[in-house]
């Protein structure tokens, strides 16, 4: 454990589990899997991230909610750095956070390895019988399905 006047990596890691993700408020980054590193040199501290896609909209305000966040626990010297390789993937998402997702009602991604049957189950009735409607959700990350049996539409989080 790096501790540095108080500071630890553990504290800070702690404090970016109650940043959530600003288009789906029930996960946090840490579920997204888009924070990459902590690093705490010379009193200060640098949050490594990666966006879910190149020029997602969402990230100039990840990194003001991680600044936000740290300020308000005393933090003061801050950097926010963005990485774009390696490209971040669904791989990377938390079970715990693919779990808060289908219970939201977005049907979560599969594992990128795991394409064998590509239709997502339907976070209402959990059926697999569902159907796409159009390759762009709510959000340019999902996709947009119905199911065949509830009929009600879904978003799912695509693989990449």
């Amino acid at each position: 454990m790096v501790v540095e006047n108080d500071i630890t990596i553990d504290a800070l890691w702690k404090l970016l589990e109650q940043v959530p993700d600003p288009e789906i408020p029930v996960l946090s980054i840490l579920d997204l899997g888009i924070v990459r590193d902590v690093k705490l040199q010379d009193g200060q501290v640098e949050i490594i991230i990666t966006p879910t896609y190149s020029g997602c909209p969402a990230m100039d305000a990840i990194s003001m909610d991680i600044r936000l966040k740290l300020i308000e626990h005393g933090y003061k010297n801050i950097k926010i750095s963005s990485v774009l390789s390696p490209a971040w993937t669904t791989d990377w998402m938390t079970e715990e956070g693919k779990i808060k997702l289908n219970k939201y009602g977005i049907a979560p991604p599969k594992m990128s390895g795991d394409l064998s049957n590509s239709t997502p189950v339907c976070p209402q009735c959990n059926s697999a019988d569902t159907k796409l409607l159009s390759q762009f959700g709510s959000t340019a990350c999902k996709a947009l399905y119905q199911c065949n049996d509830c009929k009600e539409p879904f978003d799912y989080f695509k693989c990449h």
